[in-house]
């Protein structure tokens, strides 16, 4: 089912598209491929922070729920060479660095709705050369999957220039009702981590996970909990494989994330309240009202030859497959 969901300040419509079996229900929005609510069969409540109209999504939580992009995370200082040619970016984090792509980033695109059935959807989208400072027109499409208890993204990209590329999901879970992720436990398959400095671009190489607070290799409460970091998976995309694990011992619920791609951004929410931030109900979000579980190349990969390579060229193919499976208490 495809519904009305709201006008942008240019006029387009922005339309909310229902995807459903016997095991979830999701909403996902063309504006910025949102995943704007998602539903396992027989818990009373969403598993994602979301909004229930569509003008928070033009502020505030333009990233809650969507497909983020052409790069992930952040370039530091806006800027990166390739191929002898340095590009400047849009500044748009700390006022220095690029973050999810910029302003024009796919996050606050229209797509396209290409396909669709039941359980179903795939949309697309063009990103002209040279937007937002990046190199090369991109067509990407993204393909969401219900099968039983699990939701697959599906993301792909071609080029007709060298360009960065690299797309990630940015759903924040929430497992309870809520108002917080204090009861909740996560566990990262993960050995290693990028610190990062006061603006959140990684300092150097990875650092082992032991005896630090990013040691999530065995189930650890979020409560309190305050993370932003890129979790490294591989040193490349490979197979799709489980990294991450989210539980709350509140409820039972339960989530599984798998993916092929070499990191994983781990984002606590610590840094909420802000205005205009709020809920399906319409009220305010708290601290750590939800954790995001960001598949994705490394932040800062087109400066750091040293880490997985984000570079797509033409003739090549960018393809992402992260899966999350959803538990129910008695299941």
């Amino acid at each position: 089912m495809i519904a009305h969901f709201g006008t942008l300040p240019d006029g387009r419509a922005v339309h909310r598209v229902r995807l459903h079996n016997d095991a979830l229900e999701v909403q996902v929005l063309t504006l910025g491929a949102i995943v704007q609510d998602l539903r396992l069969a027989g818990v009373p409540h969403p598993l994602v922070l979301g909004a229930p109209t569509l003008a928070p999504y033009l502020g505030p939580m333009a990233y809650f729920g969507a497909l983020v992009g052409r790069f992930a995370n952040r370039i530091a200082d806006a800027r990166f060479s390739l191929d002898g040619a340095e590009h400047r970016l849009a500044r748009n984090c700390h006022d220095r660095n690029c973050l999810h792509g910029g302003a024009t980033g796919s996050a606050h695109k229209l797509w396209e709705i290409r396909d669709h059935t039941p359980e179903r959807l795939t949309l697309g989208l063009v990103m002209p050369d040279g937007e937002g400072g990046f190199p090369g027109q991109m067509e990407v499409a993204l393909t969401l999957t219900l099968a039983g208890p699990a939701l697959t993204f599906d993301i792909t990209a071609t080029t007709d220039g060298a360009t960065p590329c690299s797309f990630a999901q940015h759903s924040f879970y929430r497992l309870d009702p809520g108002p917080d992720t204090a009861a909740h436990r996560l566990r990262v398959a993960a050995e290693h981590y990028l610190p990062v400095n006061d603006v959140m671009i990684p300092t150097g190489a990875p650092q082992p996970v032991a005896g630090t607070a990013f040691d999530f290799r065995s189930p650890r409460s979020l409560r309190g909990a305050a993370v932003d970091h890129n979790f490294c998976l591989s040193s490349a995309r490979t197979e799709l494989r489980p990294v991450a694990w989210l539980d709350s011992t509140r409820t039972g619920v339960a989530l599984e994330l798998a993916t092929t791609e070499p990191g994983l951004q781990v984002f606590t929410a610590h840094t909420l309240p802000k205005d205009g931030v709020i809920g399906h109900d319409g009220a305010p979000l708290p601290a750590r009202a939800g954790i995001a579980l960001e598949p994705q190349v490394w932040p800062d990969a087109p400066n750091r030859p040293d880490f997985p390579s984000a570079i797509l060229r033409p003739g090549a193919r960018y393809a992402q497959r992260t899966r999350i499976t959803l538990r129910g208490p008695r299941q």
